[in-house]
């Protein structure tokens, strides 16, 4: 069923193999899906199209940070009430967007968390862990999976969290700005689905998150507010 003014907003860079099932899906929940094509090779615009998506394009891949926020300022003028973002890579289950919504009528943010499976990459769990025990002696707000990108916010919240990162580190200063502004936010658990081609943070990307949280908070404080 769908409710006015929810838009999904999905980053992607060659998905073809995805990217459709997981449009349509996602269709059924909201009344706009929003697909930001990162500069991919292969057919995930076209597919996002025909999928019924509509489809912004990057030129040349700019990172996943600057992908949605191309996606959420998009959203935001077209006059979003409520923001979803999820994967294109069919980790997030779309059927799990009516229960984010829900609790957006009594939260600004709505976190989600992987439950611990045996199939969740071991350096994720362990990078998890730490980024997680930093954020929350950084900024005060304790978050179960910091790295999980199926999230939901309000219109006026994203103008309070609306990040630089335009890469990975958009997920972890999503949440450091969230923590500054005390926005009031709840996490919910999710399943995901583990392919054999990982794709998402990796021990590199760990190290600049956890670089990038303490200049956030040692020289940035300004601009995060």
């Amino acid at each position: 069923m769908k409710t006015n003014n929810i838009w999904v907003v999905i980053p992607a860079c060659n998905e073809e193999k995805n990217i459709f099932k997981v449009i349509k899906k996602a269709r059924a929940f909201a009344d706009e899906v929003l697909l930001v094509d990162d500069g991919s090779t292969d057919k995930t615009a076209s597919l996002g199209e025909k999928a019924g998506a509509t489809v912004l394009r990057h030129i040349i891949n700019l990172g996943k940070g600057a992908s949605l926020k191309t996606g959420c300022d998009f959203a935001l003028k077209s006059g979003a009430r409520f923001i979803v973002v999820l994967d294109a890579d069919a980790q997030h289950d779309p059927h799990d967007i009516p229960r984010f919504i829900e609790k957006l009528n009594k939260y600004d943010i709505v976190f989600s968390y992987r439950k611990l499976s045996r199939k969740m990459p071991l350096v994720l769990r362990f990078g998890n862990w730490i980024i997680s025990n930093i954020v929350e002696l950084l900024y005060g707000i304790r978050i179960n999976d910091t790295q999980c990108g199926f999230r939901a916010f309000s219109r006026e919240s994203y103008k309070k969290i609306r990040w630089n990162a335009p890469d990975y580190s958009m997920e972890s200063e999503m949440i450091a700005r969230a923590g500054r502004q005390r926005l009031k936010y709840v996490q919910i658990p999710i399943q995901t689905i583990y392919s054999d081609r990982y794709k998402g943070t990796t021990v590199i990307d760990g190290i600049k998150i956890v670089l990038n949280m303490i200049w956030w908070k040692l020289f940035n404080g300004s601009n995060a507010r």
